[in-house]
């Protein structure tokens, strides 16, 4: 029986919940018997039923004597549901065959120590560094309860983010723009500062057409850094028939007629106005992830501008990088920066980024890494 294989076939179908699971991890499952796929399944939305228990109803009485190959370690809690432990050992299945354990430091090894002690041989480890990549938010976030960050931008060859006017519109090409929406849609909330908002006007939301051109994909929440509340409140991303809320920072405890007034006025328009610690007009970024964090966000995607990226950077708070680059030259330094503002003295002092992959759309090159220490 080829292990490997079937797992990789239930990492496919956990995929297949992209953007709909949070705050609960991507999880696929195959059920094989007399190497026979009999049944599959996957975990569609937090809530709903565990991809073990869709797999093992699919397969029905085929269960019994078969082996279960499941992309995380199968939970023995009571949660939203009842534990997948005892669904597996009632439907009399000899083996199971995990890739990856839980890393809920409070459950970790508990599904598979009960499995073992009632006789259900158990595999751990069969392509887990595929499914800790795909589940990477997840795992940050039940370990820290902080969101995973990542900085997305598309830039020139030489490194620049928009002309001197400010312009743009378009740096990079569609099919890389597709890629983005797919980003947008797998995690949990967007995050731009008011310049952008200002210079872009953008919306900020999923953009993907099916094969019969319906729009599908889930809009992220998003969050607009926005210190003094400076936001035209005829701006685009107020005013969206959007099921995710704008959820606007200002800095420290801002007060005054004018702004209270402001804000009543957005909050009664469904927008959330929270105040996280910052001076200069610059928010905490390190803060602010606390505060997201115990909001439900797992996951937050920075598009910037240049100023936000930097910030973001120095802040220590970016775990991962998408950065797109377009075969376009602006041939001045007088455009907008990937990074707006100074950084170090020394090259030894540059941020690593490691685990580099390089992946091309159309003609735009993206280079996918983790961001590490400096040094």
């Amino acid at each position: 029986m080829n292990d490997d294989h079937y797992m990789q076939m239930a990492l496919d179908l956990a995929r297949k919940g992209q953007g709909f699971t949070s705050p609960n991890p991507l999880v696929g499952a195959v059920v094989v018997n007399d190497d026979r796929v009999v049944g599959k399944g996957f975990h569609m939305a937090a809530g709903k039923a565990h991809a073990e228990v869709n797999a093992i109803d699919d397969a029905g009485d085929r269960s019994r004597g078969a082996t279960l190959y499941v992309t995380l370690e199968p939970c023995n809690h009571e949660g939203r549901t009842p534990p997948c432990t005892e669904k597996i050992l009632q439907s009399g299945l000899k083996r199971v065959v995990v890739a990856m354990e839980d890393p809920n430091p409070d459950v970790k090894g508990g599904g598979i120590a009960y499995l073992r002690d009632r006789h259900v041989q158990v595999c751990v480890g069969v392509c887990r560094e595929t499914a800790e990549r795909m589940n990477e938010s997840f795992i940050k976030f039940i370990r820290t309860r902080r969101p995973f960050v990542i900085v997305k931008c598309a830039a020139t060859l030489d490194g620049q983010i928009a002309t001197k006017t400010g312009d743009s519109r378009w740096v990079s090409g569609p099919e890389a723009r597709r890629f983005v929406h797919q980003l947008r849609h797998a995690v949990d909330a967007v995050m731009v500062g008011i310049g952008t908002v200002k210079a872009d006007d953008p919306s900020l939301t999923v953009r993907l057409s099916g094969a019969d051109g319906a729009v599908e994909g889930k809009d992220p929440r998003r969050v607009v850094l926005d210190a003094n509340l400076s936001i035209s409140e005829n701006a685009n991303i107020l005013r969206l028939a959007s099921e995710s809320d704008t959820i606007l920072v200002v800095a420290g405890h801002k007060s005054g007629k004018e702004f209270n007034s402001k804000k009543t006025a957005l909050e009664k328009k469904g927008v959330k106005v929270i105040s996280s610690p910052g001076e200069n007009g610059l928010i905490d970024l390190d803060i602010l992830m606390d505060q997201l964090g115990a909001m439900g966000i797992t996951s937050l995607l920075v598009e910037g501008g240049g100023r936000v990226i930097a910030s973001a950077f120095q802040a220590g708070i970016v775990d991962k990088i998408n950065f797109f680059y377009a075969p376009k030259i602006l041939g001045g330094n007088d455009g907008v920066p990937i990074c707006s503002g100074n950084g170090p003295a020394l090259m030894n002092q540059c941020i690593r980024v490691r685990d580099i992959r390089v992946q091309r759309f159309g003609d735009d090159i993206m280079i996918e890494g983790y961001a590490g220490e400096p040094g």
